[in-house]
């Protein structure tokens, strides 16, 4: 936590400028672009990365599909996360997140700018509507980021159990999923120091409906898993990056 302190008591900037910009357009979202509301949260978040001497490298950004929704499903490792894809993905993309991590005014205020969705999970009727609010969205063509995994603990670069139930989206969308891999994500607000980190972001090969037409929630969430861990196994041997990987 000691990076998240050096990074927002002395940022001037951020409290006179970005805080209250993003407070107001996420209190008046209808009035600007998805795009727009997306370019002010990626300037947040290089601001965050520069001040807490964080570089992300990332791969696979090819495979991102080029037209329609689709959703992508990613290992989660602590509160950087979000951070570190959005920051390498160029396209707005919206987000499936915790209620009980909106209580804290960053992940609040960026669910609301880039109208992502909350769940909550002591609520299930609100999850209900909230996860169709992401199929009817990703339907009309919006991207969606969301972590299978429901939460994190001290689990580093080690996978936890996904939950079925996060892929009932692409069932009813019949979107392309995309797998994504992080590793040492957890690095920057976990580590009690200020030394310069660096963390990864991966975009798998999508998997298209043609290829998880008729398979069960279960089955699919296996799929993803299986992608994402196979990819950390390459990370973990030093089969780090292809060429065209970008760093950010």
């Amino acid at each position: 936590m000691l990076r998240f302190y050096y990074i927002m008591f002395p940022a001037i900037i951020f409290n006179i400028y970005y805080l209250p910009l993003m407070w107001y357009i996420a209190k008046n979202p209808d009035k600007y672009s998805e795009q727009t509301r997306y370019k002010v949260g990626r300037s947040l978040i290089r601001m965050i990365k520069r001040r807490g001497r964080i570089t992300t490298i990332s791969s696979g950004q090819e495979f991102l599909p080029k037209d329609g929704g689709y959703i992508m499903y990613s290992n989660h490792q602590g509160k950087y996360d979000m951070l570190g894809i959005v920051s390498t993905h160029d396209r707005p993309c919206a987000i499936v997140i915790d209620k009980k991590t909106t209580k804290e005014i960053l992940p609040r205020l960026y669910t609301k700018l880039v109208k992502g969705q909350k769940l909550d999970k002591k609520d299930p009727r609100q999850q209900v509507k909230a996860i169709s609010r992401v199929i009817k969205e990703i339907i009309e063509g919006r991207r969606y980021l969301l972590f299978p995994e429901g939460g994190y603990t001290d689990n580093k670069n080690t996978l936890l159990e996904f939950h079925p139930g996060s892929f009932k989206i692409p069932l009813k969308t019949k979107c392309p999923i995309v797998p994504v891999t992080i590793y040492d994500s957890y690095k920057p607000f976990t580590i009690n120091s200020v030394k310069r980190v660096t963390t990864q972001v991966h975009y798998l090969e999508p998997i298209y409906y043609e290829q998880y037409a008729g398979m069960s929630t279960r089955e699919i969430c296996d799929m993803v898993y299986e992608r994402i861990s196979n990819k950390l196994a390459e990370i973990e041997k030093g089969k780090l990056f292809p060429e065209n990987k970008m760093v950010v």
